[in-house]
C-alpha cells in the first residue's frame, strides 16, 4: 500500500529535541515564532497608525499570556474527556506542551489582555485590535506547523497527490511510535493535511487584510471584524474535513457552530462601526453648511 502513495506528504517522526535535559519542541517554537511575528507586524502597523511609540510591547505583555491561558482553557473545557472522564488524568490538562491549543481561546484571551493594557495606557483597543489582526492570522498559520511536527489535526483518509502521511503518536514523548524493530509506525493511507489547509488560508487572510485596509482604511475595529468573519468562513470549511474525536451538536462538529456565532459576531461589529464611519463622515460634512447659514 505504501507503493501506491509516491506523491504523499511526509510527517516528521519527532516532535521534541533533547539539549542535554532541556527539551526543545517544535510546537512550542512555531507558537514563538508567530507570536513574535504577530508582534512585529502589529508595530508596523501601530506606527503607520500614528500610536503612541511601545504601546504594543507593553499592550502584548498582557496579551500573550492571556491568549496562551485562554487557548488552553477553550481546549480543556471543550476535549474535557481525556482529562475528567472516566480514565483520564487531570493534571495532563496542565501539559501544554503536549498540544491542544484552542484558537478561539486564544483569541478571546488575547482580547481580554489587550483590552485591559489599553485602558491602562488609555489608547484605542479597536486601534490596536485593527493593527494587531493581520498578524494575528500570520501567528495562527505559524502555530499550525507546530500542528505538522506533533502529527495531528489532519482530516479524513484522501487519495490526493498532497496527502499526508501520519504516525501514529506519543504525545507524552512527543515521537512517533516505533515497532520491534525501532521503525516509526505509520497509520494506513493518506490524510488530509487541514492544518496546512489552515496555515495557508491564514496566510491568505493576513494579505486580504492589509491590502483591503489600504484601499478602504478600515479603522474602529473594521479591520478586526473583517479578520473575524473571513477567518471563520474558512475555519467552517475546514472543520468538515477533520476526522479527529470531538464533541457534536446536532451532529455537526462544535467548532463548525462556534465558526457560525463568531462569523455573525464579526458582521454585526463591522455592520455597526461602518454605520458609525458613515455617520461621522455625515456630520463631519454637515458643519461647514451649518456656519455657512
Amino acid at each position: 500500500m505504501n507503493a501506491a502513495l509516491p506523491a504523499t506528504i511526509p510527517s516528521p517522526a519527532q516532535g521534541v529535541w533533547h539539549l542535554g535535559p532541556l527539551p526543545v519542541r517544535a510546537y512550542a517554537l512555531c507558537i514563538l515564532i508567530g507570536i513574535a511575528l504577530a508582534v512585529w507586524i502589529a508595530t508596523k502597523r501601530w506606527r503607520d497608525r500614528g500610536g503612541p511609540e511601545g504601546a504594543v510591547m507593553d499592550i502584548s505583555a498582557w496579551a500573550v499570556p492571556f491568549g496562551i491561558i485562554g487557548a488552553r482553557v477553550y481546549h480543556v473545557a471543550t476535549t474535557w474527556q481525556p482529562y475528567f472522564a472516566s480514565g483520564g488524568h487531570p493534571l495532563d490538562a496542565l501539559k501544554i506542551w503536549n498540544g491542544g491549543l484552542g484558537i478561539w481561546g486564544a483569541v478571546a484571551g488575547g482580547a481580554l489582555g489587550a483590552w485591559i493594557a489599553c485602558r491602562r495606557k488609555g489608547v484605542s483597543f479597536l486601534m490596536f485590535a485593527d493593527a494587531a489582526a493581520p498578524g494575528v492570522a500570520v501567528a495562527q498559520a505559524a502555530g499550525r506547523l507546530g500542528n505538522y511536527f506533533n502529527n495531528e489535526i489532519y482530516g479524513r483518509q484522501t487519495d490526493l497527490p498532497w496527502g499526508l502521511r501520519v504516525h501514529e503518536w506519543n504525545a507524552a514523548t512527543g515521537e512517533a511510535v516505533r515497532d520491534a524493530n525501532g521503525h516509526a509506525v505509520l497509520l494506513p493511507g493518506a490524510y488530509h493535511p487541514t492544518f496546512l489547509y489552515e496555515a495557508i488560508w491564514c496566510l491568505l487572510v493576513a494579505g486580504a487584510l492589509v491590502l483591503l485596509d489600504r484601499r478602504y482604511h478600515l479603522d474602529r475595529g473594521r479591520t478586526l471584524a473583517l479578520y473575524v468573519m473571513l477567518y471563520t468562513v474558512g475555519r467552517f470549511a475546514i472543520e468538515t474535513l477533520r476526522s479527529d474525536t470531538a464533541n457534536l451538536i446536532l451532529g455537526h462538529r462544535l467548532n463548525e457552530w462556534t465558526s457560525v456565532i463568531v462569523f455573525l459576531g464579526g458582521l454585526v461589529l463591522f455592520v455597526v462601526q461602518t454605520r458609525k464611519v458613515r455617520k461621522a463622515s455625515h456630520d463631519a460634512d454637515e458643519i461647514p453648511e451649518a456656519q455657512d447659514v
